[in-house]
Parts: C-alpha cells; sequence; structure tokens
C-alpha cells in the first residue's frame, strides 16, 4: 500500500504521558483488564497496538497494574522470536476484569474525551474547506450538469451548511450528492471511541469509515513513540453516511445494547467531518417534517443532543454537512419554518434534449456500441412526444442497456435500432391499464 503524504489538517498530538490521554486512572485501568483478559494479551507491544498507546505509556499503565497487583511478571515464558518479557493477570486482576466486564463489554482502544474530540473536529470542520469550480466539476466525473446547477453547488458546499435538492426522479441527486463528497478531498481523524461521564461511546465504523495508509514507527520496537499521532484516532477518508427509505428517527439516537452494556454513536456523530446524505426523503416510516424537526438544532447551533441509558442529556458536536434529497416539491412536504433552516434549495432538474444526446452519446462510448442516427432520430421524433418530451438522466443508460441485453440474449452484435428502442421503451414505463382481479 502506498503511503500517503503528509495530512494538510493538524492532526492529535501524539501521546507523551498517561496524563495526556486525559482519561482516569480507574478507566485506563479497567478498559486494560478487560482486553488482556478478553483478548489473552502477555506482550507489551501486543497490548500496545490493541489499547492504542504508545509503547512508553503502554509499559507505565502495567508498571501501574503490577503496583495493584493485577498484573504479574511470567518470568518462564519469553517470547522465542525476542526478547520481550510476557505478563500474566494475577487471580485479583482476573477477578477485577470480570467485575468491570460486567458493568461494560466495552475493550481494546482506548477512547478519547468527548472534549478533547471537540478540540480535534475544530482542526478538520468541514466548514473550514474551500471547494472551488474546478474542484467540483472533476468530482462530478462524466456527470453532465448546467452551469447554472454548477453555480449553486458551489456556495452550499463550500458553506458546509444544509442542502436540499429536489426534483423529478432519476436525474442524478444521488450521484451528485456523491460528487459533492468526493470534492471535499482532505482527510480527517476518526476516533476509535469517545468517553463522556465514565461511559464509552464506540465511533469508528469500518462500514462508513475508510483509513488511509499512514507512515509509523515499527510496532515490534520497544523503544518506538508510536504514531506521530494520536493512535487511539484513524486517518480517513471524510466519511459519507447515505440513508433513504429506510431511515427512522431512532437509528439518530445513542444505540445502548442493554446485554454487552456498549454504546454505539448514532449515523450522525459517525458521519462527524463529512456527509449526511437522506436520499428519498418523504418514503420513509416517519414524515418528512419530522426528520427535518430532528435536525432544526444541529443544523442551527452546530451541536446535537443525544441521551445515555440513564436518561443523562449530554451535547455532542455535529459538524456534518446534510443533504436532503427528495422527488417531491418542497411546499407539499415542508411547513415554511422548516424550510429557512435549510440554508440551500436547489431544483434538479431532468437535462435539456441537447444534454440528453451528449449523455447517450457519452453512455453509448462507454460501453462500446456504436450510435445510430436513424435510431436516435426515431427516439426523439416517435417516442419522446408521447411523454411530453420530458428528458431524464437516467434514460440513456437504460434504453442503451436494455438494447445490449436483447443483442446478447439473442446472439446478435450490439447494435441500435428503432425495433430494440421499442422493445427497451416497454421496459422503461409501465402502460396504465385497469387490471380485472
Amino acid at each position: 500500500m502506498n503511503i500517503q503524504s503528509p495530512p494538510t489538517i493538524k492532526a492529535p498530538p501524539a501521546i507523551k504521558s498517561l496524563a495526556d490521554t486525559g482519561l482516569s486512572p480507574v478507566l485506563m485501568r479497567e478498559v486494560a483488564l478487560k482486553t488482556i483478559y478478553r483478548m489473552s494479551l502477555s506482550k507489551v507491544t501486543d497490548i500496545a497496538r490493541q489499547i492504542c498507546l504508545p509503547i512508553p505509556q503502554t509499559i507505565e499503565l502495567i508498571d501501574f497494574l503490577r503496583r495493584d497487583r493485577l498484573l504479574e511478571a511470567a518470568t518462564n515464558r519469553i517470547d522465542e522470536d525476542s526478547d520481550e518479557a510476557r505478563f500474566d493477570l494475577t487471580d485479583t486482576g482476573k477477578a477485577r476484569a470480570q467485575d468491570a466486564l460486567a458493568l461494560s463489554e466495552y475493550y481494546g482502544a482506548m477512547p478519547v474525551p468527548l472534549e478533547s474530540y471537540r478540540e480535534q473536529i475544530d482542526r478538520q470542520s468541514i466548514r473550514n474547506i474551500q471547494v472551488t469550480r474546478r474542484d467540483l466539476r472533476i468530482a462530478m466525473g462524466d456527470l453532465i450538469l448546467p452551469p447554472s446547477l454548477m453555480d449553486d453547488l458551489g456556495p452550499a458546499v463550500s458553506s458546509g451548511r444544509s442542502i436540499l435538492m429536489y426534483g423529478p426522479p432519476g436525474n442524478g441527486k444521488s450521484s451528485i450528492s456523491n460528487g459533492i463528497r468526493a470534492a471535499m478531498g482532505e482527510r480527517i481523524y476518526v476516533p476509535r471511541a469517545v468517553e463522556h461521564a465514565g461511559q464509552i461511546i464506540s465511533v469508528y465504523d469500518p462500514i462508513i469509515h475508510k483509513p488511509v495508509a499512514t507512515s509509523d514507527d515499527n510496532p515490534n520496537l520497544l523503544r518506538q513513540s508510536g504514531n506521530r499521532f494520536d493512535n487511539r484516532y484513524v486517518y480517513c477518508e471524510r466519511p459519507t453516511v447515505v440513508t433513504g427509505g429506510e431511515l427512522t428517527l431512532d437509528m439518530l439516537d445513542l444505540k445502548y445494547n442493554p446485554a454487552s452494556k456498549t454504546y454505539q454513536a448514532p449515523l450522525q456523530f459517525k458521519a462527524t467531518g463529512g456527509v449526511f446524505i437522506i436520499d428519498d426523503l418523504g418514503r420513509q416510516e416517519d414524515p418528512p417534517q419530522a426528520i427535518v424537526n430532528r435536525w432544526i438544532v444541529p443544523m442551527e447551533m452546530s451541536y446535537d443532543i443525544l441521551t445515555l441509558a440513564s436518561g443523562e442529556k449530554f451535547i455532542a458536536p455535529f459538524d456534518t454537512l446534510m443533504i436532503f434529497s427528495t422527488n417531491f416539491h418542497p411546499n407539499e412536504i415542508f411547513d415554511q419554518a422548516a424550510l429557512r433552516r435549510i440554508f440551500y434549495k436547489i431544483k434538479v432538474d431532468g437535462p435539456s434534449q441537447a444534454d440528453f444526446l451528449k449523455i447517450f452519446a457519452l453512455v453509448a462510448r462507454k460501453r462500446k456500441i456504436a450510435l445510430d442516427e436513424e435510431t436516435i432520430i426515431y427516439l426523439i421524433r416517435k417516442k419522446y412526444p408521447g411523454i411530453d418530451n420530458v428528458y431524464a438522466n437516467y434514460q440513456p443508460v437504460f434504453l442503451i442497456d436494455q438494447m445490449i441485453q436483447i443483442c446478447d440474449f439473442e446472439g446478435k452484435p450490439r447494435h441500435m435500432s428503432p425495433e430494440l428502442i421499442d422493445r427497451a421503451w416497454k421496459n422503461m414505463f409501465v402502460q396504465t391499464e385497469e387490471i380485472t382481479r
């Protein structure tokens, strides 16, 4: 894997002492004991890797556990490949680990205090990004968008504020949303877990967060200082969370597992520093007005309010570009108070006939199927008048792929023809008729 160039965003400072973690000795002791116990660890390097602390501070923590007679040196167990000593939990250490696991099954990386994470969010805030027209154009790839749409998108993305995209289906709202994320460029640091009021909340999610390789020290050297940044963070691409009709309001709450007594951060917290896309707004179980109402405080105040299992509420940072995408007209699904709180409203309409033909030619070139003038004239003059010449961005891909599949099925060379257009057209639209049951 290629090593990326040094990050432009200021990294969370590397841990130089246990005090730098911002955690209480009791919490660090419990996380270390649970991790050693659950993962059957004994070597310093293995313990350091799992709790995400540098070797010197891991040794300092091990010494702390040994003083409390929770850990002891296994003098008769030396690693065959090195002179590294091993350590075993004492009976008291095992009992303490079991007691700690009964309170919370969380183990592994030391968490980052929520207040410390706030400071890192300020260093890498999405609102610090300046997206240029060129950035946006490159990020949109082969999408053919009218200049007026780019004029509206640019300031909206650079602001880091909420965006509502609306318009008829099949015109690339989802693709534009993904292009916006790509235009943002820079990587950020995502905590593996955060701590608030003694409770640990898992944040890093390999499904959402895409790690980027960084140069670090050899993990097998006891004298190493660790990464050039706090190892409790993962260096990642800016995250993108995409939800659609499956979104429910309870998915935006802190997730507590009563069996393991552990917390998972909600989707919007995992999207911090990136983009949260609500696609197909209006198709969810909860009404669109209720969904937007849930975002009013985060969008206006740049913080969210989450609730622990105990009922205690706390303020969580909110640094996310919200993108709402809907096929409905905004006035049909929101009141004016809700619309006022969404900073940018952008209509994504269907292409003109000229842009439709550009897209059709581009898709044909990608699919390696020759354009046929007779077929295109037939499509434009005979088929589209029947639907009031309403064009959509998805249609060229649909029609060309249908023609290819018909040719492949019938064992004929891939080509275009009016007859193939007729067959493809039947699958693009369903004729309105009454069905007797």
